[in-house]
């Protein structure tokens, strides 16, 4: 049963709620503090990519992982691209269509991908982690899932299902309770669903009616058929949205008893993406209401026993993204937090982004591109980045901040060749205002996030990004913090 709670009243601005969850609000912090700023899904940050990396800066990169020996383990990474319709709010790389005769063909040319990754992975190619994103994978029919499963499991060496880690995103309006069994036969062992909002004012106003009832039932059916974690979606800031709509979805959520939830702040930037035009300003909440909006999530899942993983993420103590928290395993990439870190990613399908080596690479937007590249038997990588120690090393302290909020000065003089201090001076004197502000704290072996500095968790990282000014004089690219 949904615990009561009861109703936030405006916050003075020196409020501070310490959440259960393991993040403090403080109301007058976020106001002051918070701006634009990247995810840092990876660093450096998509943006940084360039097209001078391209598809032979990827072959020297894997034939680099041969040569040094002693193969990580893979991650693989399928963009299935296709929508039935379009969602406002959507900021993904996707194809909306009804005819299903697209699909047909991206598949044929998805599998060709998949088979000359395959190839250059040969010998090295066990996966430990499968994400299947969109778009909308579950677009494809059962059949066709049939069929590229089989396509990758003939591919790759797959470690047993209690060991991977095989999710797929989910559009509950597109699934039945047997499909959803039919996902697990398929080898799939975690579901993710985009809920987004309950309150159907909400739903019409951002073009995704999705009854109460079929997200439950596809919960329902996810346990029932055996899935290792159900993890639900949620947005807020979104259009006709209000701390009461807020909580009774929130209520529901933790009713329905999912292993993880994300909350999402709705970054509305219509300049860069063409279905939020469609958004009325008028309906968008103030940003004192979506800070409202954020207490509140924090509060009411905290009281709900979920731990606050970092970002946007709750998860149940003792689900597998909490377990790895604790014992300093918890990894960033672009599918947000994994528990497996020692990993290569290798990314299929029109604009997937992989991390191999010390590089990171994008295919090709569009599909033309991509099946024109692939006819040339050329991997359709279109940009990339080649990480040099400066990138390593910052790539390494900032996903220590991520994921654990805390970094070992020593243990990164010891991985890196450099005096903590001296290199990161003009850093450390950026984070002593931060430190004032009660955000961190910086010792001789440590630098901490305190609780407060948790939900700005992204500012504390900014100060070390060395490509963010440059990133800033080409216009705004990025959500804000909170």
């Amino acid at each position: 049963m949904a615990r009561p709670i009861i109703p936030i009243q405006p916050a003075p601005a020196t409020h501070t709620v310490q959440a259960a969850a393991g993040a403090e609000f403080d109301a007058e912090l976020l106001r002051r503090l918070g701006k634009s700023g990247p995810r840092y899904t990876s660093y450096p940050t998509a943006d940084r990519f360039g097209t001078d990396f391209g598809y032979r800066d990827y072959l020297h990169a894997v034939a680099g992982l041969r040569t040094r020996g002693g193969a990580r383990p893979l991650s693989l990474y399928l963009h299935i691209p296709f929508c039935d319709t379009v969602c406002y709010y959507c900021a993904c790389n996707k194809i909306v269509t009804k005819k299903r005769d697209k699909a047909v063909t991206y598949l044929a040319y998805l599998k060709r991908e998949i088979a000359m990754q395959a190839a250059l992975f040969a010998g090295m190619n066990e996966v430990e982690q499968l994400h299947f994103g969109g778009g909308t994978p579950t677009y494809l029919s059962d059949a066709q899932m049939d069929d590229l499963m089989a396509h990758l499991r003939r591919s790759f060496r797959f470690a047993p299902d209690e060991a991977g880690e095989y999710s797929i995103e989910v559009d509950p309006r597109t699934v039945s309770a047997e499909r959803v069994h039919t996902l697990r036969r398929q080898g799939f062992n975690r579901i993710s669903l985009g809920v987004q909002d309950f309150d159907p004012e909400v739903q019409r106003a951002v073009n995704r009616i999705q009854p109460e009832h079929e997200t439950l039932a596809v919960i329902e059916a996810a346990r029932a058929a055996g899935f290792r974690s159900v993890s639900i979606d949620l947005i807020y800031g979104l259009p006709k949205q209000t701390l009461d709509s807020m909580r009774q979805t929130l209520d529901k959520v933790v009713a329905a008893n999912p292993d993880r939830i994300a909350v999402y702040h709705y970054a509305h930037m219509p300049h860069l993406f063409k279905p939020q035009r469609r958004i009325e300003e008028a309906d968008m909440p103030s940003s004192d209401t979506k800070l409202r909006m954020l207490q509140l999530c924090i509060e009411r899942l905290g009281a709900a026993g979920y731990v606050y993983i970092g970002m946007d993420h709750f998860a149940k103590p003792d689900d597998d993204l909490a377990v790895a928290q604790r014992q300093g395993r918890l990894h960033r990439n672009f599918q947000g937090y994994s528990t497996h870190a020692d990993t290569d990613l290798v990314a299929c399908g029109v604009s997937a982004i992989g991390a191999v080596g010390a590089t990171y690479s994008q295919n090709v937007k569009t599909l033309d591109e991509y099946y024109e590249l692939l006819d040339q038997n050329e991997l359709p990588v279109a940009r990339g980045f080649r990480l040099g120690m400066d990138d390593l090393l910052r790539r390494s302290l900032i996903q220590k901040l991520m994921c654990q909020f805390e970094v070992s000065i020593p243990a990164l003089e010891q991985a890196f060749p450099i005096v903590f201090a001296d290199y990161f001076a003009p850093e450390l004197a950026r984070l002593r205002q931060m430190q004032d502000d009660g955000l961190v704290t910086i010792g001789p072996d440590w630098l901490s996030v305190t609780m407060k500095g948790r939900l700005l968790i992204r500012n504390v990282c900014m100060v070390f990004d060395r490509y963010l000014a440059m990133a800033r004089a080409e216009g705004p690219r990025h959500s804000q913090t909170v």
